[in-house]
């Protein structure tokens, strides 16, 4: 496959609480518990270089993916928005996945599967039921695994949804900082077995204390493993803005992993990475970029 040459950062999120609600801005994030609009992320772009984007799914509700998709369609540096549909409401998740799909924005689904009390919510069999419409549809799914109990989990969907793409967010929040790499070390190279399984070069802050508190030597053994399992066909960067306002902004995101990927991969790995992979795994069309 021929790829674009074009820089796409493959999640960041917009949000606005006055018009949709998150529970979990309400539940403690007062520093990002505001309106935040594509505006105040587009300079952070422009320096970087990043030509296009795709937009996450920040709240299980429907208000959410409409409020992404009404930004997506003002701010044409959007490629992609990766929207909800309740994947534990199989007939809702059906109609619901029928009108998203009249827009070809809508590359992908996520639910926060993370703030979900038990972490084998996704074993249910009303959510099997809804991954398999996602696998019918052939739209990726965004899976936000934080604990080792989220990976655990993965094998197990991808042997029922042998064509299901699964794309790993933030790397499974690898323990940078922390004084043991297991068990996420010997899981990562479990789930990524899956050859439908993708990585996000995304997110990857430090996991004990404050989020400002990583720096490139911590982070480089965890995207050094992901290379090693993965390869670069399977990964693609992210800067998780505005939540990368936490730890130390876009800037030093973008340049932090710049580092870490000069030593990674080669030049055909780093097209792959910043763009490639993305492009190919959600279907972009990004030839309105070159």
């Amino acid at each position: 496959m021929r790829f674009s040459v074009v820089t796409v950062d493959s999640h960041q999120h917009v949000w606005n609480p006055e018009r949709v609600r998150y529970d979990w801005l309400e539940a403690g994030m007062p520093e990002l518990d505001r309106i935040v609009d594509f505006a105040e992320l587009r300079p952070s772009l422009q320096a970087a270089g990043v030509d296009a984007t795709v937009l996450v799914q920040s709240a299980d509700n429907d208000g959410d993916t409409d409020w992404m998709l009404a930004v997506a369609a003002a701010n044409p540096e959007v490629a992609g928005v990766v929207a909800y549909v309740p994947l534990d409401r199989p007939d809702e998740a059906a109609a619901r996945l029928t009108e998203l799909r009249r827009n070809p924005l809508v590359v992908g689904v996520r639910n926060l599967i993370h703030d979900q009390p038990d972490p084998d919510w996704m074993l249910q069999p009303a959510v099997d039921e809804g991954l398999a419409l996602l696998e019918a549809a052939s739209l990726p799914f965004d899976y936000v695994a934080v604990l080792p109990r989220h990976l655990e989990n993965l094998p197990g969907i991808g042997e029922r949804h042998p064509e299901l793409t699964i794309v790993i967010d933030h790397l499974a929040k690898p323990p940078i900082g922390g004084a043991d790499r297991e068990p996420w070390w010997s899981l990562i190279e479990r789930v990524a077995e899956n050859p439908r399984v993708m990585g996000k070069v995304s997110g990857l802050y430090s996991a004990v204390g404050d989020p400002a508190g990583w720096d490139v030597a911590g982070v480089r053994p965890f995207v050094d493993r992901a290379f090693d399992v993965f390869g670069a066909d399977r990964l693609m960067y992210g800067g998780d803005w505005p939540v990368s306002l936490l730890a130390g902004g876009y800037a030093r995101v973008w340049s932090g992993l710049a580092d870490v990927l000069a030593t990674a991969t080669d030049d055909s790995g780093r097209t792959r990475v910043y763009g490639g992979t993305a492009e190919q795994v959600y279907g972009l069309d990004l030839q309105k970029f070159i």
